[in-house]
């Protein structure tokens, strides 16, 4: 049985490919679209493919007046939050592919969703390489106390850090143990050199970088005594990277109630 999508910010650098993918797939449907910019226009023709027959729409809440099973959104950060609410309200699955939500507002969408019975599947990044960068980067931080991330962006990248970085932060706070390095609150100078402090238990300091020439690049930087690890993703031009693993969040955010974070959280 087919899957219905509703995807928010259809004519997007992502949301393009989205759309050709779904439109190419054998058991995933087009059903809804939305784009401020082009809405009114056929999806398909909108991103210079043959008519699919499916109008765009101006809002999501308009989008959802067409029957659907789940919301992929990469819009903006400003909007991705009320998207999500109101899609788990509509009683819709959601995948969240927009960065710039927080630590607190991700609680709140998984208490939604646990409430809602439906599942919420959100990744800083869907790139397979990428998730493998978080595992791996995980997985020395057992061993390597130090770790710090260096986030690299376009000039233009409107959030920071990147979401990609807000992960991999967020979840190597949880795993890390105490670092060596002085406590920022100990330091003189200006402390804001030191980057931000991101993360409930031991903290880790991101730095991020913006300026042309980057697309999307993460490093985990790991030293130890006389010697250092680094562990760096890096994102080409092109949206690719980003649909295989889009799909497969879509194909499995119907198998769970609440909130998983990474696309390794539904990886066999």
């Amino acid at each position: 049985m087919s899957i219905r999508i509703t995807l928010a910010g259809a004519t997007g650098w992502v949301g393009k490919a989205l759309v050709a993918a779904i439109a190419a797939s054998d058991d995933l449907v087009l059903a809804g679209a939305v784009s401020r910019s082009a809405a009114g226009q056929d999806a398909g023709e909108a991103v210079g493919l043959p008519r699919l027959g499916v109008p765009i729409s101006a809002t999501l809440e308009e989008a959802l007046t067409a029957p659907s099973d789940v919301v992929i959104d990469y819009t903006k950060p400003g909007v991705v939050k009320a998207h999500t609410l109101t899609a788990l309200a509509q009683g819709r699955h959601v995948v969240i592919g927009t960065s710039g939500l927080s630590a607190e507002d991700y609680a709140e969408i998984d208490d939604v969703a646990q409430k809602a019975g439906r599942g919420v599947l959100a990744a800083g990044n869907f790139s397979i390489t990428a998730t493998l960068l978080r595992r791996f980067a995980l997985e020395a931080a057992r061993y390597v106390p130090d770790v710090e991330i260096i986030d690299y962006a376009s000039a233009k990248k409107p959030d920071t850090p990147s979401g990609t970085a807000r992960e991999l932060a967020e979840l190597l706070s949880e795993v890390r143990h105490v670092a060596t390095s002085k406590p920022v609150n100990e330091l003189t100078g200006v402390r804001e050199t030191r980057g931000g402090s991101l993360g409930a238990k031991e903290p880790v300091q991101v730095h991020s970088l913006r300026m042309p020439s980057f697309v999307l690049s993460c490093e985990a930087v790991f030293g130890a005594d006389n010697e250092r690890l680094v562990i760096r993703h890096d994102a080409g031009s092109s949206a690719a990277p980003y649909v295989a693993g889009t799909l497969l969040a879509t194909r499995r955010v119907g198998s769970f109630i609440g909130l998983r974070r990474g696309l390794d959280s539904v990886m066999d």
